[in-house]
């Protein structure tokens, strides 16, 4: 019985998925073929389909291996010693990687996608839900640790920050032309503005 090897299987999936996220980008899900995919990660319709069932299966593994690695990114970050600086590094990250334009361009394909297709909108949905999660346990730990606003509800105020990343990502499908080292510094700053803590009022 021919054996495979996990690593090799492993890797050679992540090269077929990256092509094809450049494929979306470009063309969208309805407009690209299973040829385009093939020609894009140089493999043939048989090796493509030993991975993957359709073109669809393929599109959707962007999404659940792209929030895999940030569940994995969140779970790091929540464990190291200043949550606050964790949560700043891990959101103008992410910002920065989803602003990149092609990034965006996939990311309002996912959206019209989702708009076709229910399962494809759950799991879209399931997505930023965990992106919530894990930005309200970075926001908990900082306000536990006094080095944000106690008042302000982790689940609210982890919307607003991934609702900031997603402001990122708008600016970044129309503006072509965006710094993102410099818009990522000015997300650092709003962000940091937005959860420090309140002093007291003079005299309290």
């Amino acid at each position: 019985m021919r054996t495979v090897d996990p690593a090799k299987h492993a890797a050679k999936r992540r090269a077929i998925v990256d092509a094809a996220a450049g494929c979306f980008a470009e063309k969208g899900f309805e407009r690209t073929t299973t040829a385009d995919l093939c020609r894009a990660a140089g493999i043939s319709s048989g090796s493509l389909f030993h991975y993957f069932p359709s073109k669809r299966a393929v599109f959707t593994a962007i999404f659940t291996d792209d929030a895999a690695e940030t569940a994995g990114r969140l779970e790091a970050a929540a464990k190291t010693a200043d949550p606050l600086a964790a949560l700043l590094d891990v959101v103008t990250e992410l910002a920065g990687q989803l602003a990149h334009p092609a990034v965006a361009r996939l990311v309002l394909e996912a959206a019209a996608q989702a708009a076709r297709d229910d399962d494809f909108a759950e799991l879209i949905r399931r997505n930023d839900r965990a992106l919530r999660d894990g930005l309200a346990v970075l926001v908990t730990r900082a306000a536990d640790a006094g080095l944000i606003d106690p008042g302000v509800p982790p689940g609210a105020a982890a919307g607003w920050v991934a609702g900031l990343i997603d402001a990122m990502i708008s600016r970044a499908s129309l503006e072509h032309d965006l710094d993102l080292p410099a818009e990522q510094a000015i997300l650092r700053t709003i962000l940091i503005r937005f959860l420090r803590p309140v002093p007291p009022p003079a005299g309290g």
